[in-house]
């Protein structure tokens, strides 16, 4: 009996002891863990850039953030940007914080750094028992540039003179590589572009000034570093003001029989909407849908020039309407609405063939709703010509065309009354007068003549 309870007991003890040991043995591995925080860098670092704010996400999942440090090293001196200790929950539950985001802001001047290569390092630790309760530690650097020198813009091209609703061009060059550069003309930028010369700190930007805007219009060039340095610089300008045709169209029921149904998979007003509701909601909500879809076409626009000389316009046409015409609609002797033509109007004999003005490659072949049947063509560096309510489409996007390629035939797609062409020209999605570029002394003084000045002065050869 005596050694029966002796039995029981070194039993009890023998299960006390597993037990202890196997909670031992989960606490050991649960703080004896092994993985180390993770750091991830959202903003990315360059190593030709210095970012004025880096922003960092540190995580540890299992046994909590202990210690985070971040600092520059330059010219063998340690700047600390960012240091924090965090709280324990216990000496066995581990730390309180598993996530912590960082936005570590660099600002040379108040640090006392100068410019030039430096090095930023950041480290983490967490609340694991390992290496003697110091914890598991994840290192990271990366090897930055301090920049806080602004580009030094200057304007190569001399003579800046601009018509409103017109066009032109700037040519500049500056000091070091830019993300971001342009004319900025009343507001909008109008981007530059390298790549035509050879020198690639020399950019060239077409410019354009909006058929609204008159001689007050302030113009200069602007460029941004990858550092994030901005500078200006202005040049000389003169614009030419200009007043345009003020036109009337007539609605008749008979056009709105005929027209409104094209549009049905456009826009769907309310079916119990009358024929001049839906007119209207064609005339302003589809064509301002149509103007973005534009805009969004243009964006993307081929770092090449693909065309030279005067453009061609549609052979033995007649002008119906101009570029800027501000238009009234009347229905019923009342006017209903008002808008501005973006283009000019082009008529010849129905069905007749549609060239290409100049070289370029077709940017977007298809239907665009008030326009019908367009062609986009991109000429290159943010230039483009536009070709509408066509009756046919002959070429496919992506297609090179070379000057006088047949692309399409005319016709009374969209919101057409009569067989014709609507031809515009759009620099960086603004809107100008084609007359100039149908001009070839307009060509020679604007665009050719400034870049053969730079390639000559330059000796990057000839246009």
């Amino acid at each position: 009996m005596k050694n029966k309870k002796i039995n029981i007991k070194a039993r009890l003890i023998a299960c006390v002891c597993i037990i202890i040991l196997a909670i031992v043995a989960w606490i050991l591995t649960l703080r004896l863990e092994g993985e180390k925080p993770c750091i991830k860098i959202e903003s990315i670092l360059s190593s030709t850039s210095a970012y004025r704010q880096i922003n960092v996400k540190v995580s540890d999942n299992k046994s909590g953030l202990r210690k985070i440090w971040a600092g520059l090293i330059k010219d063998g001196k340690d700047v600390v940007l960012f240091e924090k200790d965090f709280p324990a929950k216990s000496f066995i539950a581990g730390g309180e914080i598993n996530d912590e985001i960082l936005n570590i802001k660099i600002d040379p001047k108040k640090i006392g750094i100068k410019d030039g290569k430096a090095l930023f390092r950041i480290t983490a630790s967490d609340y694991s028992w390992r290496k003697w309760f110091q914890g598991n530690r994840t290192y990271m650097e990366k090897e930055i540039v301090i920049d806080t020198s602004p580009p030094v813009i200057d304007i190569l091209s001399r003579t800046h003179n601009i018509t409103q609703g017109g066009a032109g061009l700037v040519v500049y060059s500056i000091s070091e590589p830019c993300p971001v550069s342009g004319i900025n003309i009343g507001g909008k930028l109008f981007p530059g572009h390298s790549g035509y010369f050879s020198d690639d700190s020399i950019h060239i930007a077409f410019i354009a000034l909006e058929y609204g805007k008159g001689s007050g219009t302030k113009m200069y060039a602007t460029a941004t570093d990858l550092a994030g340095n901005s500078s200006k610089a202005g040049f000389p300008y003169y614009i030419k003001a200009k007043k345009f045709q003020q036109d009337t169209i007539n609605i008749s029921d008979r056009f709105l029989n005929w027209k409104l149904p094209e549009f049905e998979s456009d826009i769907k007003p309310g079916a119990n909407n009358s024929m001049l509701e839906k007119f209207l909601a064609v005339n302003r909500k589809l064509r301002n849908m149509n103007f973005k879809s534009i805009q969004e076409m243009v964006k993307k626009s081929d770092n090449q020039m693909y065309w030279k000389g005067q453009f061609s316009r549609l052979p033995r046409s007649a002008t119906r309407a101009g570029f800027a015409d501000h238009r009234s609609y009347k229905y019923n002797g009342h006017v209903i609405d008002q808008q501005v033509h973006m283009g000019i109007d082009l008529a010849s004999v129905a069905h007749s063939p549609v060239p290409a003005a100049n070289r370029g490659k077709v940017a977007f072949a298809g239907c665009l709703g008030i326009y019908g049947k367009t062609l986009l063509i991109d000429h290159g560096f943010g230039l483009f010509s536009m070709y509408s309510h066509l009756s046919r489409i002959e070429v496919e996007k992506g297609r090179m065309v070379s000057k006088g390629t047949i692309m399409g035939r005319t016709g009374r797609t969209g919101l057409a009354g009569g067989d014709h062409l609507h031809f515009s020209i759009l620099v960086n999605s603004t809107f100008v007068n084609p007359i100039e570029w149908w001009d070839a002394a307009w060509i020679k003084n604007n665009i050719s003549s400034k870049l053969n000045s730079v390639q000559t002065e330059k000796n990057l050869g000839s246009f």
